[in-house]
């Protein structure tokens, strides 16, 4: 399968260290991605698209989402920018359902862990589905890729 990324990297320069519950997240999501995504360029008119596995580098640029996407071999691929606005209220949403679970976790029982759980599944496939459709015409994504995505963008996020 060459459409997916085989590399993946958070650009958190300037940004402040995270918190262990952010660091835990980033790294499953990432490990999660890595293991299992789909990840296509569409082709476009004007250029050919090089095949992948990709290389993608996320950052915050001017308080817009950057692409940086290249080919196992350093050639250049794609770069999009996405505004960060349609993100702002899931990604707020998000982390204060995880600060609820990482409580609940510690000291209620299993029946209110699992629906604040829900809760949280819930915010985390809005914020898939947003991505999806900012990334159209762009990126190619299933759910799953794009859930493992909007976890990297809230770690981002929580950081500009």
């Amino acid at each position: 399968m060459t459409m997916h990324i085989s590399h993946i990297e958070i650009d958190m320069d300037g940004m402040p260290a995270p918190t262990p519950e952010i660091e835990q997240e980033r790294r499953v999501a990432i490990f999660d991605l890595l293991e299992e995504n789909s990840f296509a360029l569409p082709a476009r008119d004007d250029r050919v698209v090089p095949p992948g596995p990709y290389h993608v580098t996320l950052s915050i640029r001017e308080k817009r989402l950057v692409f940086d996407v290249n080919t196992e071999d350093a050639q250049d691929a794609a770069e999009f920018h996405l505004s960060l606005s349609p993100f702002r209220q899931v990604v707020k949403d998000y982390w204060q359902i995880c600060e609820s679970y990482y409580k609940a976790v510690k000291n209620l029982p299993p029946s209110q862990i699992e629906a604040i759980d829900m809760a949280r599944r819930g915010i985390h496939n809005e914020g898939a589905r947003i991505l999806q459709e900012r990334l159209e015409g762009k990126a190619s994504v299933d759910t799953d890729t794009a859930r493992r995505l909007f976890t990297l963008i809230c770690v981002l996020h929580f950081g500009a």
